[in-house]
């Protein structure tokens, strides 16, 4: 119980005023589409030479949690994910917006991220020396094996249908391997000069989300400008609550999933968000609802984002291996303040390791009051003539890609991507199995590669691959997720019929 002691430091008016400057700061910034919460973190970083250790660290922490909640908002407004954790909110947060829901969706998006992220904070404060154990035991094999899991997901994320979700996801997959190989530095599919560094995924993020629903907001044309405006309706914060604990298993869900996901070092928040997703939707009595504006599939999502947020602090501050992308910038962060994380930090510097952990559970409460009235005005965005949102969303858009490493490259890699999206759309399908084949086609390559090198070594593929305990617990999940997507296809197909019949 030794962080206790170190509460009091939180809210000294130095680091307190930090903490909201770096809470408020991360809603603005996650809510705009490109700058996810790596970027954010990372353009902190200099103006945190000048603090002490801990107060940098609230800064950059602050803006961690806050980044990841703020996505939310352009995802369900303008249906463009403010970070790739906020995939999966797009799939019943922006249904909800279209149906008036716009406010009740912010408000439970930020309820859910900050129970989620409390929960994770707490795991980071009570498990962090068992969990990091845990986590160090995920080499290539498992790593790969979650990879696949993840692929099965696909299929499902397309709520109609199970073969056009499979071949977005392959698309996807393909893309994934435009570039170098990252391994043995091979060429693949490069047609242009733009593409010798592969696909950026922010750019692709914003391209596949953004542009069709700017081509589509521009072909209405101005004369629906006012009967198109989506209509917000007011919402009460109690009956957000009252909700929330009515869809309680999607948020134990998410949080439980986002936990786990969290720990596993490199996997990242989109993931978690889509895993959580997709088995809430396994196990909803109303899965036929998901994707179009049901709050338990925007509650599973945001609650597993920002639960992931602690826990992948974890091998980072005891083992010195980042959990995320951001984690890792963190780490820079850290090391420029003359701080070596690993398992003799809380003993060497626990004023700046318990003080730091502190703020970001004092943050997720900050994060959720501020979001929840930032709900309020936000909600009137989605009242902007359609006209003016597409011209602002295309400027969003634009700036969102050149700004992730200053090309014009990643800008043409967007634009190209959001038209094809437009068009595939046209023919029922989804951005969202897509992009998820272009995430985890990376991860699964890479340590697929390295686990071969590794099997060469020792026993052989089949062994390296398919013997041990946790691979055997990921591969028995991979085939049930299979299963069941199948055995719920077959399902819906033969309620399809006799609905058909008896019309």
């Amino acid at each position: 119980m030794e962080f206790i002691y170190y509460f009091g430091d939180v809210f000294t008016p130095i680091n307190f005023g930090l903490l909201l400057l770096g809470t408020i700061g991360g809603l603005i910034l996650g809510a705009t589409p490109g700058l996810s919460p790596t970027m954010a973190v990372a353009l902190l970083i200099p103006f945190t030479f000048q603090l002490e250790a801990a107060q940098g660290l609230i800064l950059l922490g602050a803006a961690y949690t806050s980044t990841v909640a703020g996505g939310a908002v352009s995802a369900i407004l303008l249906k463009i994910p403010g970070a790739p954790a906020n995939i999966a909110t797009t799939l019943d947060g922006h249904a909800m917006a279209l149906n008036g829901e716009g406010a009740k969706a912010l408000q439970l998006s930020f309820l859910s991220s900050a129970v989620g992220g409390v929960f994770g904070v707490l795991l980071l404060i009570f498990l962090t020396p068992v969990l990091a154990q845990w986590a160090l035991a995920f080499g290539p094999s498992h790593l790969f094996w979650l990879a696949i899991l993840g692929v099965t997901v696909i299929g499902s994320l397309d709520s109609k249908s199970v073969v056009k979700g499979l071949l977005s996801g392959c698309i996807g997959l393909w893309l994934a391997t435009i570039g170098f190989d990252d391994i043995m530095g091979a060429q693949r599919f490069i047609f242009h000069p733009s593409l010798g560094g592969g696909i950026n995924i922010i750019a692709a993020l914003i391209g596949l989300f953004a542009i069709p629903q700017v081509i589509t907001m521009f072909a209405k044309g101005r004369k629906n400008d006012g009967a198109e405006a989506i209509q917000v309706k007011k919402h009460p914060i109690k009956g957000a609550i009252s909700e929330l604990f009515r869809y309680k298993r999607a948020m134990g869900i998410g949080t439980i999933t986002g936990s786990i996901i969290g720990l596993i070092p490199g996997v990242g928040g989109q993931i978690a968000g889509l895993v959580a997703y997709d088995q809430s939707k396994k196990f909803s009595t109303d899965r036929d609802k998901f994707g179009t504006g049901h709050p338990e599939g925007l509650i599973a999502a945001e609650s597993a984002n920002n639960a992931m947020v602690g826990p992948s602090l974890v091998p980072l501050l005891t083992l010195s291996i980042p959990g995320s992308p951001t984690a890792a910038v963190l780490l820079g962060g850290l090391l420029i303040h003359g701080i070596f994380p690993g398992t003799d930090l809380f003993d060497n510097h626990p004023d700046v390791a318990w003080t730091f952990i502190n703020s970001m559970l004092i943050g997720q409460i900050l994060m959720c009051i501020f979001g929840l009235y930032v709900a309020g005005m936000a909600a009137r965005v989605a009242q902007v003539p359609q006209s003016m949102m597409a011209a602002i969303v295309l400027g969003l858009a634009v700036f969102g890609s050149y700004s992730v490493q200053s090309s014009m490259g990643d800008v043409y890699v967007m634009a190209s991507l959001g038209v094809m999206m437009y068009f595939l759309e046209r023919f029922g399908f989804s951005a969202a199995p897509l992009v998820l084949g272009l995430i985890l086609g990376p991860i699964a390559e890479s340590n697929f590669i390295q686990g071969s090198m590794i099997a060469t070594a020792t026993d052989g593929l089949a062994p390296y691959f398919l013997t041990g305990i946790l691979n055997l617990f990921l591969i028995a999940v991979v085939v049930l997720s299979i299963l069941y997507s199948a055995y719920m296809e077959l399902r819906s197909q033969r309620y399809t019929s006799k609905e058909e019949i008896m019309a």
